[in-house]
């Protein structure tokens, strides 16, 4: 069992090719994982297609490293799914989009967070007597 640790290891660490197109998962074997009722694996099935849909549509607007980095976290385990690797890209995007907003972060509505007007103000805390 330990002779085939090293082996596991490289295996862990090699580089993941990426590709100009998405790659394929067994979407049967992945939602067959998940297990449950007959529902349940529909529910999956339709999730999973429906993920796949998007990322044939986005897989050139996700940076290289992206794609490598999220092929890697969601394929561990010999298991993969397209809702998991979809995710992973859409919040890496994301980051980056929120790094590159001169503006700074924003609130889900939209507006500016709140900022303190003086040095020395608190704002979003009670102030205590």
């Amino acid at each position: 069992m330990l002779l085939h640790l090293p082996i596991a290891i490289m295996a862990t660490l090699s580089p993941i090719a990426v590709s100009d197109s998405v790659p394929q998962f067994d979407i049967v074997r992945e939602c067959r994982f998940e297990g449950g009722s007959a529902a349940t694996f529909d529910r999956c099935s339709q999730d999973e297609a429906a993920a796949l849909s998007d990322l044939k549509r986005e897989w050139a607007t996700f940076s290289g490293v992206d794609q490598k980095t999220c092929m890697a976290a969601t394929t561990v385990g010999g298991f993969a799914s397209y809702v998991e690797l979809l995710t992973c890209l859409e919040m890496a995007r994301d980051v980056v989009n929120a790094n590159n907003n001169p503006q700074g972060p924003r609130t889900k509505s939209g507006s500016e967070p709140a900022r303190p007007s003086q040095p020395g103000e608190t704002v979003g805390e009670a102030h205590r007597n």
